[in-house]
């Protein structure tokens, strides 16, 4: 658990522009197996975290992974 200092009830970092937008996600680099997503999450400023929500409903931050806008 933790604190972030720009986060609480009802306040939330800046969202970038990727938010909503579709994206295809592969792992390890293997684009030969790729899953369909869409971005919920593209912090522009601290704590600096992208999440996208994958087609089989699981999430992976996009630290975790490839991706890319084109499909």
């Amino acid at each position: 658990m933790g604190c972030v200092k720009n986060i609480d009830y009802d306040h939330f970092p800046k969202q970038g522009p990727y938010v909503g937008k579709s994206v295809s996600v592969c792992f390890n680099y293997d684009t030969a197996k790729r899953i369909p997503g869409v971005i919920v999450r593209d912090d522009y400023e601290e704590p600096w975290l992208g999440i996208i929500a994958l087609e089989n409903g699981r999430y992976v931050l996009t630290t975790e992974c490839q991706y890319s806008t084109e499909r």
